[in-house]
């Protein structure tokens, strides 16, 4: 058998290494690729867990106590520690249910950390702990470490001595629930922000558990009836204003509102239109007041469409003053209430006359944040995903 010269044999000797060698490159750079995929899926699945968590435990800063009293959200911010801990197991990390701390301290690096963004709208801005009752945002952190839930394994790194690496992801959800104004909505539509306006005095003797219980409204059906549902009601008409010829009709929009205008703002709300003679917005000043232009006050011309509106949720003012008579009225508005109409009646004798009215939660768009006080009550937007 003929042998190759020494020197072919060196050269056949020097390709076998560098294929070799390029097969080891190129062996590692795809379990490079292998390992930093699956980190990559599970920094994915791990935001997505975050997300869901934090979305939906928000919710829960929605105040379920009985409406008409103050505002006490203790039992909803436990809710919401089990919600955001409930909705980490349903959402697998790599095949596996991560586990949340509710962390009951609060800590703010805790799992589930719930707290105040005064203006959700303004990033970076820190939670604020002050008054559990203005709670309105949940922290979700998920992790992948190895003190919670393990690090995420890896697949090659192993062979270079790299079994795992932690990996963690946070989402940050929050909702209005202290307004300080409206805007039209982004996507458009109208507000449903009734014309008129209910006193001060009457508002605060609910809170304080005045008015009566006559009627019920039935959430699963949507309907009104009679018989008590625990939640008091109050009559928005009539009522005494301090303004002599004027029960409690404000010009959202034009002075010269008619009364179209009116039956067009209870049936479908205030629109883009009405709000340009407001400068776009209608938002509390610096001083904490919205002055509103009265009108003569309910008439029998919009009965119909406030009875077509009984048991649907209301965004309403509320006045603590009034000057000038008639149309030339003045409504001092400090601050915003959600309700339902249960009852009109606007024919007859006046001691006769009534809309009663009682406290109803209202989810909204185009809600402005208040940034001094408590503006508003039940009146809330929906949830979103701050950061």
């Amino acid at each position: 058998m003929k042998r190759l010269p020494s020197r072919r044999r060196t050269r056949r000797g020097s390709v076998l290494i560098l294929t070799a060698l390029l097969l080891v490159f190129m062996v590692g750079i795809v379990a490079m690729a292998v390992d930093l995929g699956y980190l990559a899926v599970a920094r994915s699945e791990l935001q997505r867990t975050a997300d869901a968590a934090a979305m939906a435990a928000c919710w829960d800063l929605i105040d379920q106590g009985p409406l008409g009293t103050p505002v006490n959200l203790t039992a909803e911010i436990q809710t919401a520690r089990q919600t955001a801990a409930a909705y980490a197991a349903l959402n697998p990390v790599c095949n596996s249910a991560p586990v949340l701390s509710t962390s009951e301290s609060n800590s703010p690096d805790g799992d589930v950390v719930i707290g105040q963004l005064v203006d959700p709208s303004v990033p970076g801005a820190p939670m604020v702990f002050s008054n559990p009752n203005l709670y309105n945002a949940v922290q979700v952190t998920v992790r992948r470490t190895s003190s919670s839930n393990g690090e995420v394994p890896l697949f090659f790194g192993r062979v270079f001595g790299q079994q795992s690496k932690p990996v963690t992801a946070t989402a940050t959800a929050a909702l209005l629930n202290n307004i300080g104004g409206f805007t039209i909505p982004s996507g458009g539509g109208n507000l449903e922000l009734l014309p008129f306006a209910l006193d001060e005095g009457t508002w605060n003797n609910l809170l304080a558990g005045g008015g009566s219980d006559l009627w019920r409204y039935n959430e699963a059906t949507g309907t009104v009836g009679s018989g008590p549902d625990g939640i008091r009601e109050m009559n928005l008409y009539p009522q005494g204003t301090g303004s002599p010829g004027n029960r409690g009709t404000v010009d959202i929009g034009s002075s010269n509102n008619s009364t179209a205008d009116i039956a067009r703002q209870i049936l479908h709300g205030v629109n883009a239109s009405d709000l340009a003679y407001h400068g776009g917005s209608l938002k509390f000043d610096a001083q904490g007041f919205i002055y509103l232009n009265g009108d003569t006050g309910i008439s029998a011309g919009v009965k119909d469409e406030l009875a077509a509106i009984i048991g649907k949720p209301r965004i309403l003012p509320v006045f603590r003053s009034v000057t000038n008579p008639g149309n030339n009225a003045t409504y001092q508005i400090v601050t915003f209430v959600g309700v339902r109409i249960l009852e009109v009646k606007l024919t007859g004798s006046m001691s006769s006359k009534r809309v009663t009215i009682q406290p109803a939660r209202v989810i909204t768009q185009g809600a402005i944040p208040a940034t001094g006080g408590t503006k508003s009550y039940a009146v809330y937007s929906p949830v979103w995903l701050v950061r």
